[in-house]
């Protein structure tokens, strides 16, 4: 069994040829360093050239005490004994450090928040921390977040760890949130991780990029590996113009299905089922970097900070740091029904999230069962009372909800796609695998009805009926659902073996689906915009940029070829017809 959480070794992920759910970039020989030792030569070198103040900067959830003891250990077997300062020790007071972020947390909302629009620095007392350092005369290591804050550092080292792991260690009760000393529910962690020490943290992050001298992937806490700031910004350069492939995680939900633990090799086969796949979930997946025999992960959103422009192109000025395009399977192959669901209007979800932009979706359907079904919009004459009626009855009581009655079924087949804006009822039915094409928000889903099932915790969960009465459009019946919500691809050009179809948007939603079907090579150009591609059709394909090297990918992957690539090739493994899909923004 492969533990998602922890990059395993490489000749337990070399599979070339199906869905890769370990993919790396691959970057010269050298450049990455692995272990305790090896971030110990640094802190030396350093300091024989007369550097005294480094700055042992990072993400919250980091087992900072690991760290700190792993690198000590290191020094003093090389007969180097320096400074330690935490961070930790100069947060606020934890009753004052909750009067500025309570305002975040949504109250009793079990779920939802606002994005808490502070610094960093407002989370310490740097006048202590500051003074302590001047009282020290020999070599001194800061570490924990904020460890760049105080004036007078001259060496960042910046230390990571990828948002999996920080939930694998939050339900593992391992890490606390920012300023806390205390264990909370996975919920109630994760509630503040979204919107108080992730915007933070990231923030942050960002303004220290440009002056990282050694960046530090520690999602193997034991074994850290590292690169040099300058070498790391290097590789952010290149990749800006060619092309990205985030580490997809994969989740078990009550509703899951079979379809990508039979088909996607490597994932553990004890699981009850595959719900989600985070194919490009920017603001939570990472990238891997290839280095010879080591390897390093790093979040997507630092190459945001260092290249948005060359990424998103003519959208940059919009967008800004925020990639806005997700994609994710749902997979409900001999699973269940998602629950009945919609997602907050733009206006809604400003004011009361703080988010840019809303959570517009739209469903791909790779493969289904024969009778698949989506719900999509209401039925002709809902009478939006009765609806309401029902469902809050069914959760107070637990009794069923008839819900065709209400909601309208679309029959689905694979390769068709349905456009979900915000406000519209919504969710998938059974033994369908959906390739989730949407906006990036995803977390904002008011549940409807669900079916008066538990989780895999045996819980129930939580429901969201007043929020989606505010966001829902009762307007939305069943021939508007098939005028507007259900396309049919147009074709928009062809060539000698392929052919461009437009697949779908909405007026509402600032991207478009574009298919390429081929059987032979396809040149396309961006067009100064960003795509985001994937297999559904085909064993592989062979992508070529103009500033890289020829690259496999195999069905059902997912990758972006950022804007400033300019143009690109896609090629067919083997003679069987292609079929990719291409949402950029409009």
């Amino acid at each position: 069994m492969i533990d998602q959480t922890s990059l395993p070794n490489l000749e337990e992920t070399a599979i070339l040829e199906k869905y890769n759910i370990y993919p790396s970039y691959l970057i010269p020989n050298g450049q990455i360093q692995a272990g305790f030792d090896e971030i110990a030569k640094i802190i030396m070198a350093g300091i024989r050239v007369g550097q005294r103040v480094f700055a042992l900067d990072g993400y919250g959830a980091n087992l900072w005490n690991n760290l700190q003891a792993g690198i000590e250990a290191s020094l003093e077997n090389a007969s180097l004994t320096v400074s330690w300062l935490s961070t930790q020790d100069f947060f606020l007071p934890e009753e004052q450090f909750m009067k500025l972020v309570e305002p975040s947390l949504g109250g009793d909302d079990p779920i939802f928040g606002r994005l808490f629009e502070g610094n960093l620095s407002e989370f310490f007392d740097l006048a202590p921390l500051q003074e302590r350092l001047s009282q020290i005369q020999g070599p001194v290591i800061i570490y924990g977040p904020g460890a760049a804050l105080p004036g007078g550092i001259e060496v960042v080292l910046y230390v990571d760890v990828p948002k999996d792991e920080i939930q694998q260690r939050m339900r593992n009760g391992e890490v606390t949130n920012l300023g806390s000393a205390r264990l909370q529910t996975s919920r109630e962690m994760y509630k503040r991780f979204y919107f108080v020490d992730w915007p933070v943290l990231n923030l942050h992050k960002a303004r220290l990029l440009p002056g990282i001298d050694w960046y530090i992937d520690a999602a193997r806490a034991d074994f850290p590996t590292v690169i040099s700031g300058a070498d790391f910004r290097a590789v952010l350069d290149t990749m800006s113009k060619d092309y990205c492939r985030t580490r997809p995680w994969f989740y078990p939900g009550p509703w899951g299905g079979q379809w990508m633990k039979k088909n996607f090799p490597g994932l553990d086969q004890q699981a009850p089922n595959y719900a989600w796949s985070f194919e490009l979930i920017t603001p939570e997946n990472g990238v891997v970097l290839q280095s010879g025999e080591e390897r390093l992960e790093f979040s997507f959103d630092l190459l945001m900070y260092h290249a948005y422009d060359k990424i998103l192109g003519r959208a940059a000025d919009e967008f800004g740091y925020n990639f806005p395009i997700r994609f994710d399977y749902l997979d409900t192959m001999d699973g269940g029904n998602l629950s009945i669901q919609c997602h907050p209007r733009p206006d809604y979800m400003k004011e009361n999230f703080g988010e840019p932009f809303t959570q517009d979706e739209s469903y791909y359907i790779v493969t289904c069962q024969p009778e698949a079904q989506v719900y999509l919009g209401f039925k002709t004459g809902i009478d939006s009372q009765e609806f309401r009626q029902a469902v809050e009855r069914s959760h107070l009581e637990g009794v069923a909800v008839e819900i065709e009655r209400f909601v309208n079924r679309v029959e689905a087949q694979p390769h068709s796609l349905f456009l979900i804006p915000a406000g519209t009822i919504h969710g998938s039915g059974a033994n369908n695998l959906v390739l989730e094409i949407s906006s990036t928000p995803y977390i904002y889903t008011f549940k409807i009805y669900d079916w008066i099932r538990r989780d895999l915790e045996g819980n129930l969960r939580p429901l969201n009926i007043e929020r989606a009465w505010q966001n829902l459009y009762f307007e939305r019946q069943e021939e508007w659902v098939g005028q507007n919500l259900c396309p049919t691809p147009r074709l928009v050009r062809e060539g000698s073996g392929w052919a461009e179809y437009f697949c779908g948007t909405h007026e509402t939603l600032f991207y478009s689906v574009h298919r390429f079907e081929f059987d032979r090579e396809v040149a396309i150009a961006t067009e100064d915009r960003c795509h985001v591609l994937n297999l559904v059709e085909g064993d592989g394909v062979i992508l070529e940029t103009k500033n890289g090297r020829p690259t496999r990918f195999n069905f059902g992957e997912t990758f972006i070829i950022p804007a400033a690539a300019e143009n690109y090739t896609l090629s067919p493994v083997g003679d069987n017809l292609c079929k990719v899909v291409v949402a950029f923004v409009k």
